[in-house]
Formats: structure tokens, C-alpha cells, sequence
């Protein structure tokens, strides 16, 4: 798939996970459609918000960063960070319906989110051989 695909790809699934989640939003109520209803709205959100992260995210890359890396690695860094900020995204929300999220509760959700992407980013695998066989 090249790159022109598979933005276009991205954004026409994004736009439709758009459309889902305005959906459920104007046609489901809360408290009437139980868990189902928060099911959809918490799954359409997300897949909206990491659809736009992604795209957008690698758009502000791709124009910022202009070195010869591989596209795919661009692609690929920019499609983790936007799971990972979709999710805190969701997470606050989820704590927000719950009546739970504070200050506090925010910080420590992001020094989390920012210690999951470090280590996900560190813990990669390096094949370099040593070339004096120690």
C-alpha cells in the first residue's frame, strides 16, 4: 500500500467513525440505552480520535520532519502515539462520566500515558553486531 492509499484509507475510515459517533451521540441517550450506548459512543470516539491523531500527526511530521527516514517508520511512530493519546483521551473521559478525574488524577494519567510511550520507545530491538566479537 503506498502512503497516498493509505492516508486516503485513514481519512475516509476516520470521517465515517466521525459520522458513527455523531450517530450515537444525537440518537442514543445515556441513561436510556444503558451500557450498549456507552459501548458505541466510547468505541466510535476512539476510533475517531485515533484516525485524526494519525493522520494529522503525520501530516505535522512529515512537514516538520524532513529527514530521509523510511515513510513507514513516520507512519508507524505516528499510529502509536495516536493509540496512546486516544486512549488517555478516553481514560479522562471515562473518569470525567465517573465523577473521579482531578487535577491530580490528570497529572498522574499523563506521566503514565508519557512512561508507557518511553518505555514502548526505548525497549526496541537493536541487531547491531559487535565487530570485535566481545
Amino acid at each position: 500500500m503506498s502512503l497516498r492509499q493509505y492516508l486516503i484509507l485513514m481519512s475516509i475510515a476516520t470521517m465515517m467513525c466521525w459520522v458513527a459517533w455523531f450517530f450515537v451521540l444525537n440518537y442514543t441517550t445515556p441513561s436510556g440505552g444503558g451500557l450498549l450506548a456507552l459501548f458505541f459512543f466510547y468505541c466510535s470516539l476512539f476510533l475517531a480520535i485515533v484516525g485524526t491523531f494519525s493522520v494529522i500527526g503525520f501530516l505535522i511530521r512529515r512537514f516538520l520532519v524532513k529527514d530521509d527516514e523510511i515513510v513507514f517508520r513516520h507512519v508507524r511512530r505516528t499510529f502509536r502515539q495516536s493509540l496512546l493519546l486516544s486512549t488517555l483521551v478516553i481514560f479522562a473521559l471515562m473518569l470525567l462520566a465517573a465523577r473521579l478525574l482531578t487535577w491530580w488524577n490528570s497529572i498522574v494519567l499523563i506521566i503514565f500515558f508519557l512512561f508507557l510511550e518511553a518505555v514502548i520507545f526505548t525497549n526496541r530491538k537493536f541487531h547491531n553486531e559487535n565487530q570485535y566479537g566481545l
